[in-house]
Formats: C-alpha cells, sequence, structure tokens
C-alpha cells in the first residue's frame, strides 16, 4: 500500500507541525475533538436508526406495498446492499480526498434519500430508496472513523472515542425501532428519521476539520467499479437465492461476482493507488477484523433484524411493544459498548469478539421455543446475555478495525471491516427469512434459524480464537 513520502512529508516522521497528525494523515483546519467525537456518534446513530426502523414495521410496510412474503428479504436487504457495495470504496475515497468532506456528503445524503423513503408506493421504490440510503451509510460511516483517528491521535484517545463511537452503534440500533414504532405509520418514521440527518449535516459544516491523507496517483475508479458490482452482484444473489439456488439468475449472478472479483484482484495489483493493500490479507489483525465483521452480519444482525416481525405475527406483540422489548438487548448493547474501553490492557479486542459471540450463541439457544409458547417472557433471558455479548462485539470492533491498519488508512479499515460485516447481514438476513418460512409453522422456523445462528457465532468465535493463535 503507498502511504506519504516519509522523506518529504512532516507528518509521516512523526513531527507535529500543526498541519498534521503526526501519523501521516494531513489536516486543513485544526481538529476539535470533542465536537468530533459528538458528531460522528450522532450521524452514526441515525444512520443505524434508519437502518433497523424496518425491524418493527416490517408487516406494516410489506401491507402497504404489497410485498409478498418472499419479497420482504429486499425490504429489509436495500440498506445492507448499498453498505455492502460502497463502504470499502468510501473508505479508500474519504482517506485520499477529505473525510469531512466524505462525511457531510454522506449525512446530507441520508437525510434526503430517508425522507424519499416515505413517499414510496411499491415494493420497488422502496427497495432503491434503501440501497440509496445504505450508499449514503457508507459514505458517512467510513468517513467517521478516520477522522476521529485524525482527531484522537494518541492510543489512549482513540480508545476512548471508538468505544463511544461503537457504543453509539448499539444506541442507533436500540433507537431505530422506537422511534419508528412511535409513530403514527412507517412513513412519518422515515420523514423523522430524515429531518434528523439533515440537521446533523448542518451542525457538521460549522463543527469538523478536514482531514485527509493523501497517497498520489489517480483515484482507482476500475477498481471501485468492478469492487462494486462485484458485491451487488453476490448480494443479489443471496437475497434472490432464497426462492431457489438452481434458479438461472441466481447462477448468473454468482459466476458474475465471482468474475468481477478475480478482475478486482487483477486491478489491484496493477494500480499505484489501489483502495486497499492486497497484502492484508496475509496481515492476522486485519483478517480478524474482517472475520469479526462478516460473522457479527451472518449471526447477529440478521437474527435480530427479522425476530422483531416473527414476534408480531406469532406472539401477536404491537409494534411499539416489540420495540421496548428489544430495547432490553439493543440498550444493553449500548451500555456495554459504552464501557469497553475499560477493559483495555486487560482483554484483547479479539478475545472480546470470542467472548461476544459465544454469549449470542448462548442467547439464542435460551430463545428456542419462546415463540411457540406464545410468551415473550421467554426471550428476556436471551435478550439479556445477547445485549452483553453485542456490546461486547461493537465495542471491540471499530477499534480492531482501526488498529489493523496503518493509521493514516483507517477510513479504508473501517470500510473494510463493515463491507464484510453488511455482506454478511445481507445473506444473514436471506438465510434467516428462508429458515423461518420453510415450513407452514412460524414458530418451527425460528426455532430452526435461531440454531443456525447460535452455529455461526461459535464458527465466529473460533475462526477470531484461531486467528490470534497464529499471529
Amino acid at each position: 500500500m503507498t502511504g506519504l513520502d516519509s522523506a518529504t512529508t512532516p507528518a509521516a516522521t512523526g513531527t507535529d507541525t500543526g498541519t498534521g497528525t503526526g501519523t501521516g494523515t494531513t489536516r486543513d483546519t485544526p481538529a476539535r475533538p470533542r465536537a468530533t467525537l459528538a458528531l460522528t456518534s450522532a450521524a452514526t446513530a441515525v444512520a443505524l436508526m434508519t437502518y433497523t426502523a424496518p425491524m418493527v414495521t416490517l408487516p406494516d410496510t410489506a401491507r402497504a406495498l404489497h410485498t409478498p412474503l418472499s419479497g420482504q428479504a429486499w425490504l429489509l436487504n436495500g440498506t445492507p446492499l448499498g453498505l455492502a457495495a460502497l463502504l470499502l470504496v468510501a473508505g479508500s475515497l474519504a482517506d485520499d480526498y477529505g473525510r469531512r468532506r466524505l462525511f457531510l456528503s454522506g449525512t446530507l445524503a441520508l437525510g434526503l434519500t430517508t425522507a424519499l423513503g416515505a413517499f414510496t408506493t411499491s415494493t420497488w421504490q422502496f427497495t432503491l430508496a434503501r440501497i440509496a440510503q445504505g450508499a449514503a451509510c457508507a459514505a458517512l460511516l467510513a468517513s467517521s472513523l478516520g477522522l476521529l483517528v485524525a482527531a484522537f491521535p494518541s492510543p489512549r484517545g482513540r480508545l476512548h472515542a471508538t468505544g463511544v463511537w461503537g457504543a453509539f452503534v448499539s444506541g442507533g440500533i436500540a433507537a431505530g425501532p422506537l422511534v419508528s414504532g412511535a409513530m403514527p405509520s412507517w412513513r412519518m418514521a422515515y420523514g423523522v428519521l430524515g429531518a434528523a440527518a439533515l440537521v446533523v449535516a448542518a451542525l457538521g459544516t460549522r463543527t469538523l476539520s478536514e482531514s485527509r491523507a493523501p497517497r498520489g496517483g489517480r483515484p482507482d475508479v476500475l477498481g471501485a467499479l468492478t469492487f462494486g458490482l462485484a458485491l451487488v452482484s453476490l448480494v443479489a444473489a443471496l437475497t434472490l437465492g432464497r426462492d431457489g439456488w438452481l434458479r438461472t439468475p441466481v447462477g448468473l449472478l454468482l459466476a458474475a461476482a465471482v468474475v468481477l472479483i478475480a478482475l478486482f484482484v487483477a486491478v489491484e495489483r496493477r494500480t499505484r493507488t489501489p483502495m486497499i493493500d492486497l497484502g492484508l490479507l496475509r496481515h492476522t489483525p486485519f483478517l480478524a477484523s474482517s472475520a469479526g465483521g462478516l460473522f457479527t452480519g451472518l449471526a447477529v444482525i440478521s437474527i435480530f433484524s427479522f425476530l422483531p416481525a416473527l414476534l408480531q405475527q406469532t406472539v401477536h406483540l404491537s409494534p411499539m411493544n416489540t420495540a421496548w422489548l428489544f430495547l432490553i438487548w439493543a440498550g444493553l448493547s449500548f451500555a456495554v459498548a459504552l464501557q469497553v474501553k475499560h477493559l483495555a490492557g486487560r482483554i484483547a479486542p479479539r478475545t472480546q469478539l470470542a467472548v461476544g459471540f459465544t454469549l449470542h450463541a448462548i442467547a439464542v439457544l435460551t430463545m428456542l421455543g419462546a415463540l411457540g409458547s406464545g410468551s415473550w417472557m421467554r426471550l428476556l433471558p436471551g435478550l439479556i446475555i445477547g445485549g452483553v455479548g453485542s456490546g461486547l462485539l461493537n465495542g471491540a470492533l471499530p477499534l480492531l478495525a482501526v488498529d489493523s491498519v496503518p493509521r493514516e488508512r483507517a477510513a479504508m479499515g473501517s470500510g473494510a471491516q463493515q463491507t464484510f460485516r453488511y455482506i454478511g447481514s445481507c445473506a444473514g438476513v436471506a438465510l434467516t427469512i428462508a429458515l423461518a418460512t420453510s415450513s407452514g409453522d412460524l414458530a418451527h422456523g425460528a426455532n430452526l434459524a435461531l440454531a443456525v445462528s447460535a452455529g455461526l457465532a461459535a464458527v465466529g468465535a473460533v475462526s477470531v480464537v484461531v486467528l490470534r493463535e497464529h499471529r
């Protein structure tokens, strides 16, 4: 990976000149650390609120848009599709062309696309709006960690900042269902969330400082194009696959994904300024970060994205009551992620990941049979245990993402990890819906989906431990 020329750039030598951070990152204006942390955390929370808003409104949204059961995966997978396709691209662009610039563009776009989602009248319109929201979230999320690393150059400051940021990931997950469930309609919820994003964007124009790590050379346009199209093909195949893996469209999309990934690798090996240094794939911390993101999406995000809808259809809770119930899980996740910084020096981030995955596996196994019993009380132990596990994951992942790459490529490291996270989410949501609806009995299907989620979490725990041992 090409960095700054240490012979000509003071920042790369560790010398603070007032225009750099001492980490290979140039800064256009002096950073305001606390304001940067507040704005990036608030924007992250709003992004995750838009991501989780459909969790409790899915049945109402599907009815309003006349979406069949087979198409509901698209209502949930639109945003993660946009995220997965553009996170790595956004992270690379943020490092090279300005993290503040990309952050504000993403936040503004999130506000506009979320508000537009309120006016959609069909499944395909809503899905396109959600994909656009995901693309906007990609710019916002990838650049926010880069802004934080520039504003908090010391290890202690970075630990605090990434811990708070990770907690607000959990906070947004907690608040999204509450906001959407409290509104008179799902359309109004999207209008409110869109307005919130626009307010954050306006505040950011006066608060955030620019930073970047220019490497020289031309933008990796061909790499961005091939990688984005490859992920779109892969996610579309995973979503369509629930209706039959042997169908021609699924096979063609999977084949296209394989060809485009191969082309992307060839491009990255030849370009002077690649989006991602392929040598990182031999770097254990980067692999652990990527595996942590992938299995968080596959095992955790996927099951908790569709479980609220299953709960409404089997136990017949209202959207608002469902949101309050899941606040137990998400609220605990927020509280635990906020305290993870106190574990620094005692427990390594990869150990936290292993413990978090193990707790999630235990949590979903305790939920087996809960929906069939007709009692939401049966879910409480699992929501509590799962909330603690999710908090450990959300607290450890952002720190591992920025520490697994050179500091001047922090936004790229964040984008890479979150790309794997939302690829996992897309695949996991499609798998969860396919399992839950595989029989005429939703309660039985839910048990199958919960068991698979536990198995995937166990694989995630083992993968980060194995990577840790072979460092």
